[in-house]
């Protein structure tokens, strides 16, 4: 049966891709976005759909809506974009999560947070788990975001068990793919632009911490798998590709595929940049029966065809 689904942050990278999924589904499907970083260009294709809505709004503001299921998904994901206004991206994740979480209550609608892994920080335990509480410094540059995101599952929690919210939580690690902003700033799209345009590719630090890249399409499948998941599973639950690489073997990867003439340089490391990311993902195969299909090698060769449609 069709559900009426909102969508924040629904013309960013992810939000985008979720929105068109769940109209093939045949649902209905309301995007709202304030367009910092988010795109007409990511949904300007779904428009003509009878079933889309479109909504410029900011989420620090209260929404008014009749739905079915809402994903929180509006905060800008990366540094570049988190770090401009520190404020705006605290407010963004607290307020944000305020006023989806008051309206799911009001309407009586389930709710899923996508949340990061940054609430783990730089981790003292490898790989992460749910259970690990994380080492975050809350006065660091990227505590506007890791803290943010800590608070907004608070939130999540406090508003199930004090007035019986349905919520979903989901801890976020590194996706790339098709859609990915360009002047993000996150490690996958840096390098693919900087080896499409022919320019160093520049690594933070030695190369040798390491990330795991999780493709756009099997992140989605996790996320739509945990949202239809009964009441009893509130979450969180990690949803990442747990094959881990170092930054040096991605932009090694990233010059071969794209047949670059690109040459690596290292720059000084940025301040509280984790040196391991890599999910633990058993509760996700428990509860979800899911684990990603896409190996990075594909993935990054539909990434950089997309990206030599936009990069001059």
């Amino acid at each position: 049966m069709a559900k009426r689904i909102l969508v924040t942050g629904g013309a960013g990278f992810l939000g985008s891709h979720l929105c068109e999924r769940l109209l093939e589904e045949g649902n209905e499907v309301t995007c709202l976005d304030n367009f910092f970083t988010g795109q007409k260009g990511n949904i300007v294709h779904l428009l003509k759909n009878p079933y889309f809505e479109l909504v410029r709004h900011d989420v620090t503001m209260p929404f008014y809506i009749e739905t079915d299921q809402i994903y929180n998904l509006a905060c800008p994901a990366s540094p570049i974009h988190y770090q401009y206004n520190p404020i705006k991206t605290v407010k963004t994740s607290v307020m944000g999560a305020i006023n989806m979480l008051g309206l799911a209550k009001r309407v009586k609608a389930k709710i899923l947070q996508a949340s990061t892994s940054e609430v783990y920080g730089d981790p003292k335990v490898h790989p992460q788990d749910e259970s690990y509480w994380g080492h975050v410094n809350p006065i660091g540059e990227r505590a506007c975001y890791d803290e943010g995101k800590r608070a907004a599952e608070t939130l999540f929690v406090n508003y199930h068990v004090q007035n019986k919210v349905q919520i979903k939580i989901m801890r976020i690690f590194n996706t790339y793919g098709p859609r990915m902003h360009p002047n993000d700033g996150r490690v996958v799209s840096n390098f693919i632009v900087q080896a499409l345009q022919g320019k160093d590719i520049t690594i933070y630090g030695t190369g040798n911490q390491t990330r795991s890249f999780c493709y756009y399409t099997d992140l989605l499948e996790g996320m739509i798998r945990l949202m239809e998941t009964d009441s009893s599973v509130t979450g969180p639950v990690n949803v990442g590709n747990p094959n881990e690489f170092t930054i040096l073997e991605l932009a090694q990867m990233i010059i071969r595929l794209s047949d670059s003439s690109s040459k690596i340089v290292f720059r000084p490391l940025p301040s509280d940049d984790p040196m391991q990311r890599q999910p633990d993902i058993t509760l996700a195969r428990q509860l979800l029966d899911w684990e990603p299909k896409v190996q990075l090698e594909e993935g990054l060769k539909e990434t950089i065809d997309y990206f030599r449609t936009i990069v001059k």
